[in-house]
Formats: structure tokens, C-alpha cells, sequence
């Protein structure tokens, strides 16, 4: 037959000058149209000379879901296993190639770092197992959130594993190694991450001046830190109460629960400074209220320096005066531990209040001035 386009005749065994266009190549991955299921096999037509076909040997272990998806006329991915056996089929992988496409789709969010929402499916003694397509990946105890974490040992650690199986999990790919078949995950880090922008809508709603409880969550030689709703705030240890106190732990423990102010809001270091103590009276507001120059208190020796010691009185207040080194003793004084020791026990007489300085002058010299005598006797028969 003369082609009346091409001017030539065209010989009806041509298409075999061009098979080599349409075979498979191991490995390969193609998409191809679902023609036929047969004796738990599916035929596959991937554009060769002949269907493909994935053996019953896989198909068998396909699960519900998967099997929901492979329907007649279907487009799918199938992976070239074996372009000819001995009997001369072309052996695909629906599995493999789904495989392939979910090591991909891990490559592709590890090198993004979006999370990924899946379900923990297993377990073993070093972490848990989730599926990442048609993948299991592995996320270790050290990545798994704390609240997590599974208690006791031996038993009751295989119920704890036990009771996530079927749990949704939000994780980060953090290692992706196809050689090993290693795929590692993280649900700390993308924790972090969902923290860390719930930390930013809530650094925006923070106001200066508000009120709020909150729990406190550590401890420190220089104050608490104080959770407010997914927060951590500083109550630096002068802000923790008009008393004087030495150590945070002399007040409130881990875990107690507190109410705060904050004192303000450093939105660029994220940082917030609280306080306990302004929302209690400032006894230095009422001082005149609450002592008199001339009164006798107990009062503990705090700390020693050249001019003096300091002397923190025994009451609801706690408040802590200066014993100058002149009020210490009537004859001179070279050594103020000639004196006085921290923690030695006193009474002192209050000779100065200063409201606007905070400051309160106490004397161990004056306890038996002949100035106060008639004040004493009065109390005293009062």
C-alpha cells in the first residue's frame, strides 16, 4: 500500500523497528491504566507490547485501604520489578513504587521541615512506628513528646507502648537515609515549632499590668520561672515578696500554683518579667502605720559589712534595717563581727523610718537608752 501523505509504502511489521521505545527498563517507575484483575493478580497496561502484571504475591498483603484504590481503569504508579520473567511477563510493584514516590515525599520534607500528621502504628523498647505513606518510620523515645513517654518498666512499660498504637502524631523528618532504609522522625520538633507560633499570638495578647495564675516551673537562684499559659515568665527574687528572702524555695515549690502581674513585655527577646509581690500592700506605703521610732523588735542578724549589719525583723513584714556601726555597742567598735553574727537573734530599737528611702535605722546600742525609758515602762505596764 502506497501512504498517499508520505509517498511510501509502509510495511505492517514497521512498529517492531520501534519496540525498544515502549520496553521497560528495571526499575523504572511508569504509570500505567488498571485493564483486568485475575486470580489475585492485576494487569496493568503500561504502553508496552504487553500488559504488565502484579503478582498475587503482593497483591495478597495489600490492606483495605489500598485495595479500595485499585479499581479497574484506574491511573497508577507501578514499578518496573522484572521487564521479562521466564514466561515472559513484565512484573510490576504497586507497593515499590509507591514507596519510591513516599521516599520522595520524605526527602522532600526533610529539606522543607514541614510536619507531617500521621498515626503511631507500632512500637519496640527504643520509640514508636508510623506510617509515612507506604512507609514506617521511626521516632525514638528522645523525640517523642514527654507526656508521651511510657512509664514503669516490663509490663506495664509494654501497656503504656501499647495504649499509643492508633494515636495521631504530628512529627518532623529529621534523617532520611534510602541505602538504610532509615527514616527517622521527630514529634518534639514540630511541638516546638506549634509552641513557638502559639508563643507568638500569645507575646501579641500580653498587656502590662494584667493579672494572670499561673504555674511555676523552675527554679533558680535568682527567682522562678512561672508558665502562664504556654509562657514563661521571670519572678526575679526581689519580686517575690515585700520580705526579704533568701531562696526562692524558702516561699513556693515546683509546681505550685501562683498569681502574678507582669511587670513588662520585651516582644523582640521574648521575654516577660512578672510579680508576685505587687499584688500584695506595700507595707513601705503605711510604714508610719505599721512601726514607730522608739519601738523594741526581734530581729535576726542578716548580713555583716564595714559600716554595719542588717537585721531583718521578726514579724508579718519581714523588713530589714541597718545597725549602723556606731548603734552596734556605747564603747567603739573596730570589728563589726565583734558584735554580731548573721543569724544571731536581737532585739533591736527602731531610731529612723524613711518611707521615701525604704530605709529603717536600727540600734542595739539604744535597747537600754535612759531616752526610751518612760516609753518602755509604759509598754510594759500596759
Amino acid at each position: 500500500m502506497i501512504d498517499s501523505e508520505f509517498g511510501e509504502a509502509e510495511h505492517p511489521m514497521n512498529f517492531l523497528l520501534h519496540e525498544d521505545l515502549y520496553l521497560p527498563s528495571a526499575g523504572e517507575i511508569r504509570a500505567g491504566r488498571i485493564v483486568d484483575f485475575r486470580n489475585n493478580e492485576i494487569l496493568v497496561d503500561i504502553g508496552a507490547k504487553s500488559e504488565g502484571v502484579i503478582p498475587s504475591q503482593e497483591t495478597v498483603s495489600y490492606d483495605s485501604a489500598t485495595r479500595a484504590l485499585l479499581r479497574e481503569g484506574e491511573e497508577i504508579l507501578v514499578f518496573i520489578d522484572n521487564p521479562e520473567d521466564n514466561n515472559g511477563n513484565i512484573i510490576l510493584s504497586y507497593r515499590r513504587a509507591a514507596e519510591e514516590a513516599d521516599w520522595q515525599l520524605a526527602g522532600d520534607l526533610l529539606e522543607s521541615q514541614e510536619a507531617i500528621e500521621t498515626e503511631i502504628v507500632g512500637f519496640n523498647k527504643g520509640g514508636v512506628l508510623v506510617s509515612v505513606g507506604q512507609l514506617r518510620g521511626f521516632v525514638p523515645n528522645s523525640q517523642l513528646r514527654r507526656d508521651r513517654l511510657p512509664d514503669g518498666d516490663g509490663e506495664n512499660r509494654q501497656r503504656s507502648y501499647q495504649s499509643l498504637v492508633g494515636q495521631p502524631v504530628l512529627a518532623k523528618v529529621i534523617e532520611v537515609d534510602r541505602p538504610r532504609n532509615r527514616l527517622i522522625l521527630s514529634e518534639q520538633a514540630a511541638s516546638r515549632e506549634i509552641r513557638q507560633a502559639r508563643k507568638g499570638e500569645l507575646f501579641a495578647n500580653l498587656q502590662e499590668g494584667a493579672i494572670l495564675e499561673g504555674q511555676v516551673v523552675n527554679l533558680a537562684e535568682f527567682g522562678i520561672f512561672v508558665d502562664i499559659g504556654g509562657i514563661e515568665g521571670l519572678v526575679h527574687l526581689s519580686e517575690m515578696s515585700w520580705k526579704r528572702i533568701q531562696r526562692p524555695g524558702d516561699m513556693v515549690q515546683k509546681g505550685d500554683r501562683v498569681k502574678v502581674q507582669i511587670l513588662s513585655v520585651d516582644h523582640e527577646r521574648q521575654r516577660v518579667a512578672l510579680s508576685m509581690k505587687r499584688l500584695e500592700a506595700d507595707p513601705w506605703s503605711r510604714i508610719d502605720e505599721l512601726y514607730r521610732v522608739g519601738q523594741l523588735v526581734e530581729a535576726e542578724i542578716t548580713r555583716l559589712t564595714k559600716f554595719g549589719a542588717f537585721a531583718r525583723v521578726y514579724d508579718d513584714y519581714q523588713l530589714e534595717g541597718l545597725i549602723h556601726i556606731s548603734e552596734l555597742a556605747e564603747d567603739r567598735v573596730e570589728q563589726v563581727r565583734d558584735v554580731v553574727k548573721p543569724n544571731d537573734k536581737i532585739t533591736v530599737r527602731i531610731i529612723r523610718l524613711d518611707a521615701k528611702q525604704r530605709q529603717v535605722g536600727l540600734s542595739l546600742r539604744q535597747v537600754a537608752s535612759d531616752k526610751y525609758i518612760e516609753e518602755d515602762l509604759a509598754l510594759m505596764s500596759g
